[in-house]
């Protein structure tokens, strides 16, 4: 019996990463922790604020796409903290990929940014976040990330 794959939209989320620590050449690759220091997220279940600690630990990879591995703390316009943990990548032309590094508005159509998520609560009215798996679509702005997220179904 085949399943299909489905996808409900979960929320939209902002992410605001003014500072860039760069940790250099590593042997992975080129090691980049963008701090991010606020944010917020809405859909038709859930929204909120993003807030400290939280972090994208970036790898450019030899072939200069992007490895994503995102940590950040969630709040709830009801005050409930939620976990949301992501790896993902983000790949391109190369004309695309150096725009982007140079701070340009680049049109997602010209890059892939993508990314698999999972949360974790302690909060009864939100334990469903803990039983699922999600995926988004990604967009980088000069002065913000934004995603579109998922529920995989």
């Amino acid at each position: 019996m085949e399943r299909s794959i489905g996808l409900d939209f979960l929320f939209t989320i902002t992410f605001f990463a003014p500072k860039l620590d760069i940790v250099g050449d590593t042997p992975h690759g080129k090691r980049i922790i963008a701090n991010v220091d606020g944010g917020h997220f809405e859909g038709p279940n859930i929204k909120g604020t993003v807030q400290p600690p939280a972090g994208d630990w970036l790898l450019i990879r030899a072939d200069n796409s992007v490895q994503l591995d995102v940590r950040v703390s969630l709040v709830t316009d009801d005050n409930t903290l939620v976990n949301l943990s992501y790896q993902g990548v983000r790949v391109g032309q190369q004309s695309a990929l150096d725009r982007l590094a140079a701070g340009e508005d680049v049109d997602p159509r010209e890059y892939y940014m993508r990314t698999i998520c999972k949360f974790e609560t302690a909060d009864g009215k939100y334990d469903w976040l803990n039983r699922l798996l999600a995926a988004g679509t990604g967009q980088r702005f000069p002065d913000r990330v934004v995603y579109d997220i998922h529920q995989i179904t």
